[in-house]
């Protein structure tokens, strides 16, 4: 499970350093790919395909499947952590999220989601309220 908060620094060569506590779950190959807001969502492999196969599966008749399955696949990049348990960045990933140097890695149960830091505490500062508000109803009966 990813849970957590971590800051990590995204180096000129556009690797960022994945938090030690889920490098061993990500050890064997994970997918970087666009997230939701702007962010980017980085899955272990298993966990990508059974979303990639769930999204495969919706009618291709429907044109927002069909958009939504291109754009997740083409979107997708297939990583291996280094050594050191850096992962690198697509050109193309560090621009739809707007990274920079500084960045934000937040556990979202599934997966993690990598945030440019000052997008990610606007967020929070938008959307905070939001969560202490929170009513079972709107959040489909999880309380």
């Amino acid at each position: 499970m990813f849970l957590g908060t971590y800051t990590p620094r995204l180096d000129d060569k556009g690797r960022l350093t994945l938090p030690a506590k889920f490098r061993d779950e990500l050890a064997g190959g994970l997918m970087v790919t666009k997230g939701q807001d702007h962010s980017l969502a980085v899955y272990p492999k298993e966990e990508f395909t059974a979303l990639a196969r769930r999204a495969a599966a919706a009618s291709r008749s429907n044109p927002q499947a069909r958009a939504f399955v291109r754009a997740l696949a083409a979107s997708t990049d297939e990583q291996r952590p280094d050594a050191q348990g850096r992962i690198t960045l697509s050109v193309e990933h560090r621009r739809y999220a707007s990274l920079s140097k500084d960045c934000v890695v937040i556990g979202s149960v599934d997966f993690l989601e990598i945030w440019d830091k000052q997008a990610w505490e606007s967020y929070l500062a938008e959307n905070e309220e939001d969560y202490s508000m929170a009513r079972d109803e709107s959040l489909g009966g999880i309380f």
